[in-house]
């Protein structure tokens, strides 16, 4: 398990109440990767994690975090259905903290150290937004990268990653906010409105592709999971988990290399200036566009 810098409780502004939730099935060393990071930012008494299934490795791994387990005998209408059940608990989450925030056990929000000190220094910064969106980035494995045992931080030993629109997502909200299809929901005469909150400087990473072995584990109930046959499944990216994952590693070694400020501007510049505003599911989004190019992520990274 990775070892966790004690939590340091002025690192919260006075009154602000934040915390943390994911859901997760059997994707352990990603889970470990979020308990570690998020414990290190938030205290891990904040930390909410829905097991999908009952699974006592979830408490082995995360033994201060909020543990809630849900039954996993109907898959049918599986994005659909976690997203109503997360949506609901973050409301209730919101009736005790001010900003409730929520990615998949594979995400890490990191943030630009000269912009912000820490969480609620960004929340501060937008005390307007009821939701707040990232610039999203895939963190890649290397030919050459060394293994990474269980209790390696991801983000000491990778360093090339590929921004992405798909993963530049919503991932904070405050209370009555829900996050559907990587946005957030609004009333319908709302919608045209509802502001884009994308702050500068702020990053989620992706952890999907940065350890190879974990992927290998994890596309294992992917593709039975993709395969089962029922209604509202995961699509084609669960059901052909691995060539998936060859595909991305196969693209990602192509791409071009740009130094990271460059390449930091021209995809923050692009997913700012055109999000989705979609009138039929009534949610704002940000475009997922494809970008022509890698980076390699600064230093300060590795302290995130």
């Amino acid at each position: 398990m990775n070892s966790l810098a004690a939590f340091d409780p002025s690192g919260l502004k006075e009154g602000m109440k934040i915390c943390a939730i994911t859901m997760v099935y059997r994707d352990y060393w990603a889970l470990s990767q979020w308990y570690a990071h998020y414990s290190r930012h938030l205290g891990s008494e904040h930390l909410y994690i829905v097991a999908h299934g009952h699974d006592p490795k979830v408490s082995e791994l995360c033994p201060k975090a909020n543990v809630i387990t849900v039954p996993r005998n109907d898959l049918t209408g599986f994005d659909r259905v976690r997203g109503q059940l997360l949506n609901g608990l973050q409301d209730g989450l919101g009736a005790l903290y001010d900003w409730v925030i929520r990615t998949d056990a594979d995400e890490l929000i990191c943030f630009d150290p000269e912009r912000y000190a820490n969480f609620s220094d960004l929340f501060a910064s937008r005390k307007r937004a009821s939701a707040l969106f990232a610039l999203g980035m895939n963190l890649a494995e290397m030919e050459g990268d060394p293994a990474l045992t269980a209790e390696a931080n991801v983000l000491h030993y990778r360093r090339e990653a590929h921004f992405s629109g798909h993963y530049s997502k919503a991932w904070a909200v405050r209370r009555g906010t829900h996050l559907v299809r990587h946005g957030i929901q609004t009333a319908p005469e709302r919608l045209d409105d509802t502001p884009f909150t994308f702050p500068k400087g702020v990053y989620l990473v992706h952890l999907k592709y940065a350890n190879s072995a974990a992927l290998i584990d994890a596309n294992q109930h992917r593709t039975l999971i993709g395969n089962a046959g029922g209604r509202g499944l995961p699509g084609k990216a669960w059901a052909q988990a691995d060539q998936d994952a060859s595909r991305f590693y196969a693209a990602f070694r192509g791409l071009k290399e740009l130094d990271w400020p460059l390449a930091e501007r021209r995809a923050y510049r692009r997913i700012k200036r055109d999000p989705v505003r979609d009138e039929k599911l009534n949610v704002l989004r940000a475009r997922s566009v494809k970008f022509p190019f890698r980076t390699t992520v600064p230093k300060w990274f590795e302290n995130c």
